[in-house]
């Protein structure tokens, strides 16, 4: 199985941008150039919303999100902010929906990343992040399941880190808290799984975060960079190795309790997923642990 993962292995990190997406559309229809990520940061806040399919759920989180942002803009005029929506290759209204918000609220607030082709939550996210000009930088998911205004939340787990080695820090909204509540409401299939998943997370790859998977993670731009070029898994177990980068680049990680809600519509295919996530853990170990993957500063045991 080593040795499988190791000659299967895609060597670098997926970090190409075709010319499309090198450019994003303003309010006023035309074309600006993406910031690299090599720039300094030039805003307090960048949210990040991958969004494939979204048209029926995005409005809700976009909605919910900036009224929040702006809100807090009034109270304090030195915060500063931006929201990603990455459109993920979607084949529905998604990019329409989104770009009525960036001509409500200006192309500095809202922009809009159309994706050639769908890379997958993870690749999303990150093309996402390079885009970003936030001295911190969130993951959010576009289903809204999590309030908007536990940013605060998390924003207090990223501060309890402090100081932050290198600048880098990761502050993780958790859903453990609500686990007893929601195994009632699910099928004893469904709960096998998901302790099943959690056990090969643990085993395999990260031992100190309870839930790897909730969808709202807050970063230091340093830490935010530093991780994801060198991600490789674009999917749904992306989370995880991001984790796994972090525990052996040895960025302290907060895990906080969020509020969270499940919103019809998931993307995620009970049985075949999960045997997509349990197979990526796999690989993740055996991959850095053979050396086929890299981490760029400190080598991982």
């Amino acid at each position: 199985i080593s040795m499988i993962a190791h000659v299967t292995a895609r060597k670098m990190p997926n970090l190409h941008r075709y010319e499309e997406e090198k450019f994003f559309v303003n309010a006023g229809g035309r074309k600006e150039s993406v910031p690299s990520r090599h720039d300094p940061p030039t805003k307090e806040l960048s949210v990040v919303v991958p969004s494939y399919n979204e048209e029926d759920r995005l409005p809700l989180m976009m909605d919910e999100a900036l009224d929040y942002l702006e809100k807090r803009q009034k109270r304090d005029p030195s915060f500063t902010y931006e929201v990603i929506v990455v459109n993920d290759g979607s084949k529905d209204q998604t990019e329409k929906v989104a770009m009525k918000y960036c001509k409500k609220y200006g192309s500095d607030k809202v922009r809009v990343l159309s994706l050639v082709k769908n890379r997958g939550k993870g690749g999303a996210v990150r093309m996402g992040v390079f885009s970003s000009r936030g001295k911190k930088i969130l993951m959010a998911d576009a289903d809204g399941a999590t309030k908007f205004a536990d940013i605060e939340k998390v924003e207090e787990g990223l501060k309890s880190l402090q100081p932050w080695p290198n600048q880098m820090a990761i502050s993780c909204g958790s859903r453990a808290h609500l686990e007893k509540d929601s195994i009632a409401k699910r099928s004893y299939f469904r709960t096998l799984l998901m302790y099943g998943f959690h056990f090969l997370v643990w085993f395999l790859c990260v031992r100190e975060i309870r839930d790897t998977q909730c969808g709202f993670k807050l970063l230091t731009r340093e830490a935010a960079l530093q991780t994801f070029q060198t991600l490789h898994i674009e999917r749904w177990a992306f989370d995880v190795e991001l984790l796994y980068i972090a525990q052996c680049l040895r960025i302290p990680v907060a895990e906080v309790a969020v509020n969270w809600t499940e919103i019809e519509g998931s993307k995620l295919v009970p049985f075949w997923s999960w045997l997509q996530m349990g197979r990526d853990l796999l690989f993740i170990r055996l991959r850095y642990m053979t050396g086929a993957w890299q981490l760029e500063t400190r080598k991982c045991n």
